[in-house]
C-alpha cells in the first residue's frame, strides 16, 4: 500500500504544472471582459482582485492532505476528489477563450475524461461539477494516476452498505436493472361472449391465487407495464378481502352468495357476483402443522429482492405458527441438502439461525430439492396432522424435472398421498410463472409472488391460516344460465381453469382447493333478453335454440361442488339466482373496478370507451373502510398504468 500512495503521489506532483500567478490574473481578466460584454457591462468593479492566491492555497492544502495519507480507507475515500478538483484547478499554457469553435476532443482525452468520471461515480462524497475548457492538453503524465486509481479497491457505498430490508423498491430496481424477457406466465386467451341459447352451461375450478396482483404491481412500480399474459384477473380481483357471510352450522365448509347489478363500463349488461366464504376454525381447535421450506439457493437467486427478501419473510412467517407446529429447511442449488431436521416452531433462534446462513450460488437441482422435501415431510406427519412443502423460488428449474407436464405428474402423486404444496415467487428478469402455477395447481396449493416485505406480511402472516390449513378441496363452479333471460354471457379471468361441462361431477377431476378462511370471487358479465347490447342476433333456421322458461324469475342456477380433505367423494351445494338478486354494495363495484383494470391491462375489447380514468374514479368511490390500505394502493397503481399508456 505504501507503494501504491507514492506513486499516486508522484503521478499527482508531475500532473500539476506550476501555477503562473501573472498568467493566471491576465487569463480570468480576458474571460471576464468577454463575459460582461456578453452580458453588456464594463463595470470593474466585476473583476476580482487577486483569485491566484486562493488557487495556489488549495492545491497547498490538497497536497499535504495527500501526503497525510496512511490508510486504505481514506485513500480511496479521496482519490476520485483528487482528480476531479486537479481538472477544475490546472491552468493550461497558451489559454484563449475567444468566439472561436473550441478544437475538436482528441480520443485519447475522450477516455481521460471517462476516466474521471467513472472514478468520481465510485466516490462516496462527490465534488460539485466544474464548467470544462476545451483545449488541448497533454494527457500522458495524467495516466500514471488513474493506473493508480485503478488498482485500489473502490470502497461500498452508503446504499451497498446497507441491509437489505432498508432498500426501497426503487433502489432494488436500480441494483436489478431492466426486468428481462426470459420470464415465461400462465395464461390463456381470455374468454369470449358465449350465445346462452348455444350453450347455457359454464363450468371452472377455483382459484385463490394472488401472485398476478403482485407481479403487476412490481412491473408499474418499476416503471412499465405488466406483460399481458402475466394479467390473470381472477387473481387480481381475489387479492381483496371482501365481506361475506360465512358458513352457518350445517357442517359445509364455506358458503356461497351471488349479487347482480350493473356493468359499470356498459349500462346494457349486467355483472353477477359470485362470492364464496371459507369457514375459519379457532387457532386452537388447527391441527399441528408441518412446514418444509423448499429454498432455491441457486445463483439466480442472488439478488437483494430474491434470497435476502426470502429470509426475512420466512422470520415473518415464524411470528404465527403454534408451539406444537414443526419447520424443516432443504435447499437446492447445484444438489439439495438438508439444513435444518425438523424443529419445533419455538425454537426460532435455531431457525432463524439456519435462514440467515444462507447463500446463493450455483445452478439449479429441482427435482432432488423436491424429492428430498417431501421424504422429510412424509416423515414429520403423524395422524390428524397437516403437512406442506412451501417452496420459495424464482421459478427456474433447470437440472431435472423441468417440464410442467412432468412436474404435474409428479406433484399430484403426493398430493394424493397426503402432502401439499404451496409456491412462493421472488424476483423478477427470471420468473417462470407457469412451472410456479403448475405446482401449486397439482399440489393443492395456492401460488404468490413476495415483492416486498409487506406482502411477504400479508401472504404468511396476515392470512396464514388459508394459506396453509385446507378445508375443501377439488371445488368446482358450475352456472347454468337460463336463455328466457339471459341472452349472452362472458366469464371475466379463469382462463386456465377451465373445466368441461362434464368434469364437473367427475371427482377424479382436479380442481382448486379452499383454505381455513378463504374467499373466492367470480365475475360474469350477462346481457339481459332484448338488451340493446346483445351482439348476437338469431338465426334464421332456429339452430335449436334453447327456449327455457318465459315465466320463471330465475337468471342462473349456480352448484358447487368440493371435498373434505381426505375424502373421496365429493358434496353438492345449489344455489337459484333470481330477478331481484341485485345488490349494488361497495364491494361488488370495488370488484367491478378491478375487473375492468384488469381487461384494460390485457388489451380487453369489450370496455367501449371506458378507460383508465373511469376505473380510477369507481375504485376510489368503492374503497370502503380499507383497514390495510390495499385498495388505495390499487387506485395508485391504476394511475400509474394510465400514465404509462400514455408514453
Amino acid at each position: 500500500m505504501d507503494n501504491e500512495i507514492k506513486t499516486l503521489k508522484r503521478a499527482l506532483d508531475q500532473a500539476t504544472p506550476t501555477p503562473s500567478a501573472t498568467k493566471r490574473a491576465r487569463d480570468l481578466e480576458l474571460a471576464l471582459k468577454t463575459f460582461n460584454a456578453a452580458q453588456g457591462s464594463t463595470d470593474p468593479a466585476r473583476l476580482p482582485q487577486d483569485p491566484a492566491p486562493n488557487a495556489r492555497g488549495f492545491l497547498r492544502g490538497f497536497r499535504n492532505m495527500i501526503t497525510r495519507l496512511n490508510t486504505p480507507m481514506a485513500l480511496a475515500a479521496t482519490s476520485s476528489i483528487a482528480v476531479a478538483s486537479l481538472a477544475a484547478f490546472v491552468v493550461l499554457p497558451n489559454l484563449d477563450l475567444s468566439n472561436a469553435p473550441p478544437a475538436p476532443i482528441p480520443a485519447s482525452e475522450t477516455r481521460n475524461r471517462a476516466a474521471v468520471d467513472n472514478a468520481a461515480d465510485r466516490s462516496i462524497v462527490s465534488a460539485p461539477p466544474e464548467p470544462v475548457v476545451e483545449a488541448p492538453v497533454v494527457i500522458e503524465e495524467q495516466a500514471a494516476t488513474f493506473d493508480a486509481l485503478s488498482n485500489l479497491k473502490r470502497a461500498p457505498l452508503a446504499f451497498e452498505r446497507a441491509p437489505a430490508s432498508m432498500r426501497t423498491g426503487d433502489e432494488i430496481s436500480r441494483l436489478q436493472g431492466p426486468v428481462a424477457s426470459s420470464e415465461r406466465f400462465a395464461n390463456d386467451v381470455a374468454h369470449g361472449v358465449t350465445v346462452t341459447a348455444e350453450n347455457s352451461v359454464s363450468t371452472f375450478s377455483i382459484d385463490v391465487d394472488t401472485a398476478s396482483y403482485s407481479v403487476i404491481r412490481s412491473s408499474l412500480t418499476q416503471g412499465s407495464l405488466p406483460p399481458a399474459e402475466a394479467v390473470r384477473i381472477e387473481e387480481m380481483i381475489n387479492y381483496f378481502p371482501y365481506d361475506y357471510a360465512g358458513p352457518e352450522r350445517d357442517g359445509a365448509a364455506f358458503a356461497p352468495s351471488v349479487s347482480v347489478f350493473e356493468t359499470p363500463w356498459n349500462s346494457g349488461t349486467q355483472l353477477m357476483r359470485i362470492g364464496l366464504q371459507g369457514e375459519l376454525p379457532m387457532r386452537d381447535r388447527r391441527p399441528p402443522l408441518n412446514l418444509v421450506f423448499l429454498i432455491d439457493t441457486s445463483g439466480s437467486m442472488n439478488s437483494p429482492d430474491k434470497l435476502p427478501l426470502l429470509i426475512q419473510s420466512f422470520g415473518l412467517m415464524l411470528t404465527s405458527l403454534a408451539p406444537e407446529d414443526e419447520v424443516a429447511i432443504v435447499t437446492y442449488a447445484g444438489a439439495a441438502g438438508e439444513v435444518l431436521a425438523p424443529t419445533p416452531a419455538n425454537d426460532r433462534a435455531a431457525i432463524l439461525g439456519a435462514l440467515q446462513g444462507l447463500s446463493a450460488g450455483g445452478s439449479t437441482a429441482g427435482q432432488a430439492g423436491l424429492q428430498q422435501a417431501y421424504s422429510i415431510a412424509e416423515t414429520m406427519t403423524e395422524e390428524g396432522e397437516v403437512s406442506r412443502v412451501i417452496l420459495a423460488t424464482d421459478g427456474d428449474f433447470n437440472i431435472g424435472i423441468s417440464d410442467p407436464e412432468a412436474l404435474k405428474s409428479y406433484i399430484a402423486q403426493k398430493r394424493d398421498a397426503g402432502t401439499y404444496l404451496s409456491v412462493l415467487g421472488f424476483g423478477r428478469g427470471n420468473l417462470k410463472d407457469s412451472v410456479m402455477q403448475a405446482l401449486a395447481q397439482n399440489g393443492n396449493g395456492n401460488a404468490a409472488y413476495i415483492d416486498t416485505l409487506s406482502e411477504a406480511q400479508k401472504v404468511l402472516n396476515d392470512e396464514l391460516s388459508g394459506a396453509l390449513f385446507p378445508i375443501a378441496n377439488d371445488v368446482k363452479v358450475q352456472v347454468e344460465f337460463n336463455p328466457a333471460q339471459v341472452s349472452e354471457y362472458r366469464l371475466i379471468g379463469y382462463e386456465t381453469r377451465r373445466l368441461a361441462r362434464t368434469d364437473f361431477n367427475n371427482d377424479a377431476v382436479d380442481a382448486g382447493e379452499i383454505g381455513a378462511g378463504h374467499q373466492v370471487t367470480a365475475l360474469y358479465e350477462i346481457t339481459p333478453v332484448g338488451s340493446a347490447a346483445a351482439l348476437s342476433e338469431p338465426l334464421r333456421y332456429g339452430g335449436g335454440q334453447i327456449t327455457g322458461d318465459p315465466a320463471s324469475d330465475e337468471i342462473a342456477f349456480v352448484k358447487l361442488r368440493y371435498k373434505a380433505p381426505g375424502s373421496q367423494s365429493s358434496r353438492l351445494l345449489e344455489l337459484p339466482v333470481t330477478k331481484d338478486t341485485v345488490t349494488p354494495d361497495t364491494d361488488a363495484r370495488f370488484a367491478a373496478a378491478i375487473a375492468g383494470f384488469g381487461q384494460l391491462l390485457r388489451g380487453g375489447d369489450h370496455l367501449g370507451q371506458w378507460g383508465y380514468q373511469e376505473a380510477i374514479d369507481l375504485a376510489a368511490r368503492s374503497r370502503g373502510s380499507d383497514a390495510f390500505g390495499y385498495r388505495a394502493e390499487a387506485v395508485t397503481l391504476m394511475r400509474l398504468a394510465q400514465t404509462l399508456s400514455e408514453k
